[in-house]
C-alpha cells in the first residue's frame, strides 16, 4: 500500500500547484523534406473525431487564452513566423499516435495562452494531419513530412527496435524541417504529459548555447559508449575540455538559429557514419548517443521538473518506476513500458493514472468530450 499513499501525496501536491499557480491552466535536401500545406479543413461527422486505418479519438475540449494574453484570432490559422507563438515540434506515426496526441492535450489544457501555442509536427505519414484536426479543431500547427529514407541508411541496431524508427531521428532535422523564421522551439517526445505552463519552459535562457535541457551529471556517462570508443583516443578525445553529463533528447529546448549557423545537422550525420563503419560501433543506443557526442558539455541546464524521465523502466522489461524527488512540471514514460500500452492490457503501474486523464483514445460511437472554458 505504500505506493499509494504515495500517489496521493503526488495528487495532493499537484492540487495545490493547481490552486497557488496562475500559470497552470548541413540542412537535409529538399527532395527529401518538405513540408505539407494542410489546410486544416478535414472534418468528421458526428461527435467523434476519427482517424486513419480505424483509429478513433473523442474531440478535445476547447480551450482559449486567458485574459492577459490577448484574444487570439479565434481560428486555427496562424502565421507561423508570428514572433509572440510558442513552438513545439513532435512526431506523430501510428504507433505512438495515442501518446502524442495525450502530450498535446496536455500542453494545451495546462498553458495559460494555448492560442499562443503552435506545433509543427513531424510526419512519415502525411495523413495523420487530417485526425490532429479533427481532434483539436482551435490547435494552431502544421504537418512536415519527413522521408525515411533520408536516415535510414545511417541507423545502426539499438536494444530496441523503437529507437530504429527513421522518424526517430527526425529531431535531428528540425533546422531544416521549420521555416527560417522559427528561431527556437522545444522538442518534446510522444510518450510524455505536461502538468505545467510551457510558457515557462519556453522563456529558458540559453545563453550561448544551442540546446537547452535538464542535465543528469551523476549518471555513468561512459556506459553509453563502448569499449572500441572510450580506447580510440581520437573518439575519447572528443569529451577533452568539456564536462559531458548525460541528458535526455525527449525534452529540448532548440535554439535554431545557432544550429543552422553551426551546421549541426551534418555533425551529427558524421557521427551515425562512423558509427556504421569498420572496425565496429562506438554506441549501442539509437539516436541519443550522436547528440551526446556532439552536445553533452554544452548544454544550458533546465530544472530536473521539466523531465521528470524514466517512467517507462528500462528498456527492456519496462519495470514500474517511482517519481524522482522534487516538484514536477512534466512525466516523461521514457523506456519500454507505454502507459496507453500497460492501460489497455489491464496491467498499469501506479504512476500511469497521471497519464490517463489526457487520454483522448475512444471507440468510434461514444460521446465527445464535454467542452469546457
Amino acid at each position: 500500500m505504500q505506493w499509494v499513499a504515495r500517489l496521493s501525496g503526488f495528487f495532493s501536491a499537484a492540487m495545490v500547484m493547481v490552486v497557488l499557480s496562475p500559470s497552470l491552466q548541413s540542412f537535409p535536401p529538399a527532395e527529401a523534406i518538405r513540408s505539407s500545406q494542410f489546410d486544416g479543413s478535414v472534418r468528421f461527422p458526428g461527435q467523434i473525431a476519427g482517424g486513419a486505418r480505424g483509429i478513433a479519438f473523442r474531440r478535445a475540449p476547447s480551450f482559449r487564452n486567458a485574459a492577459d494574453c490577448g484574444a487570439g484570432n479565434g481560428t486555427a490559422a496562424a502565421n507561423v513566423c508570428d514572433p509572440s507563438l510558442v513552438h513545439i515540434a513532435i512526431t506523430l506515426d501510428e504507433e505512438y499516435l495515442r501518446g502524442s496526441v495525450a502530450a498535446v492535450h496536455s500542453v494545451v489544457q495546462h498553458a495559460r495562452c494555448p492560442e499562443s501555442v503552435f506545433f509543427h509536427f513531424l510526419v512519415s505519414d502525411p495523413g495523420l494531419g487530417d485526425l490532429v484536426r479533427a481532434v483539436f479543431p482551435q490547435l494552431r500547427f502544421k504537418v512536415y513530412y519527413f522521408d525515411p529514407d533520408r536516415v535510414r541508411g545511417l541507423i545502426s541496431t539499438s536494444v530496441r527496435q523503437a529507437l530504429e524508427q527513421p522518424l526517430n531521428y527526425a529531431r535531428n532535422y528540425l533546422a531544416g524541417l521549420l521555416e527560417p523564421c522559427v528561431r527556437r522551439v522545444i522538442y518534446l517526445d510522444s510518450d510524455l504529459v505536461l502538468v505545467d505552463d510551457v510558457a515557462k519552459l519556453w522563456r529558458t535562457d540559453l545563453a550561448d548555447r544551442t540546446v537547452g535541457a535538464p542535465e543528469y551529471c551523476h549518471a555513468n556517462f561512459t556506459k553509453y559508449f563502448t569499449a572500441r570508443f572510450w580506447s580510440d583516443q581520437r573518439f575519447a578525445g572528443t569529451f577533452a575540455g568539456r564536462r559531458p553529463c548525460y541528458f535526455n533528447t525527449g525534452v529540448m529546448v532548440l535554439d535554431l538559429d545557432r544550429w543552422r549557423q553551426e551546421g549541426y545537422t551534418q555533425r551529427i550525420e558524421r557521427w551515425m557514419e562512423i558509427q556504421k563503419s569498420p572496425p565496429g560501433r562506438i554506441y549501442e543506443l539509437g539516436s541519443l548517443p550522436p547528440f551526446l557526442l556532439v552536445f553533452a558539455g554544452h548544454v544550458a541546464p533546465i530544472e530536473h521538473r521539466w523531465n521528470q524521465h524514466g517512467l517507462g523502466g528500462d528498456n527492456v522489461l519496462g519495470s514500474c518506476r517511482d517519481l524522482h524527488p522534487g516538484p514536477v512540471s512534466l512525466l516523461h514514460w521514457s523506456g519500454s513500458g507505454k502507459p496507453w500500452a500497460r492501460l489497455g492490457a489491464g496491467r498499469p503501474c501506479p504512476l500511469d493514472a497521471l497519464w490517463a486523464p489526457f487520454d483522448l483514445y475512444g471507440p468510434a460511437g461514444a460521446g465527445a468530450a464535454e467542452e469546457s472554458r
